[in-house]
Formats: C-alpha cells, structure tokens, sequence
C-alpha cells in the first residue's frame, strides 16, 4: 500500500529530482528515476512525477520564460542550482498544470526556498514568479478575448 503524500511532500520531491537533474544534465528523466530508484530513494508520488517529467522535458521552454524575467546584467548560469530547480517546477506548474493556481505555486517555490536557499531565493523566487504568472494570466486573458 503506497502512503498518501501531500502536494508540498509532492513538490519536494519533484524539486529533489530537478535539482539532481542539474548535476547530469545529459540524462532524461526516465534515467535519472532509475537511478533515483537502484539508490533505494522512495518511489515518488504521481504529482511529482508528472511535474519532474514534464519539466525536465521542456527545461529548455522553462529557462527561455525564466530568463525573459531576470535582470539585463543575468544570465541563467548564473542562478544557483536550487533557484533554478525551484524556479523550473514553479514555472512548470503556472505554464503546464493550470488546475494549480498560480498563488500555490509561487507560495510552495518560497517556502522550500525559505528551507534550501539562502538568505536571498525567497525573495528572488518570488520576484520572478511573479512575472512569469502576471505575464500568464495577462496572455490567457487575451486569449479570452
């Protein structure tokens, strides 16, 4: 019997994998959830799965809109890892899971910011989640009209 995981449980252990992701970036999500599973780490919940999978598939898509967002003098390359896998599943979830509201996803990325970050990500987390859902909800309401 599998153990019913909260959607924050969930969330973590999809940033886990996207943070483990950024140190192989030659491999795919389905290798690095073998990997994940040969090393005894816990099956992950199917919220997360599907986030990792989706957002490790479009990476490239997530940090073409994360960097539409940052500072003229940033680059990507320049975020830390944990940033730029928190960033990654929160962008994900406002672009690709609209059954989540925005509010949850940016409010989920703060809080393991707050608990993996430094001082700095909660604050910058937020301000580019920020962007990214302002700029969302404005698109979808052009397309609404």
């Amino acid at each position: 019997m599998t153990e019913h995981v909260t959607r924050r449980a969930a969330r973590e252990q999809a940033f886990a994998l996207l943070f483990a992701l950024s140190f192989h970036p030659e491999a795919d999500a389905a290798a690095l959830l073998d990997w994940e599973r040969e090393a005894g780490s816990p099956e992950p919940d199917a919220f997360a799965r599907a986030v990792f999978v989706r957002a490790a598939e479009h990476q490239a898509e997530l940090d073409e809109t994360i960097s539409r967002y940052l500072s003229k003098n940033w680059r990507l390359a320049r975020i830390s890892r944990v940033s730029l896998a928190l960033l990654r599943l929160a962008v994900c979830e406002i672009t690709c899971f609209p059954e989540v509201p925005a509010a949850v996803s940016i409010n989920e990325a703060v809080e393991l910011a707050k608990r993996y970050g430094d001082e700095e990500t909660p604050r910058f987390v937020n301000g580019i989640l920020g962007s990214v859902a302002r700029a969302e909800n404005d698109a979808a309401e052009e397309r609404q009209a």
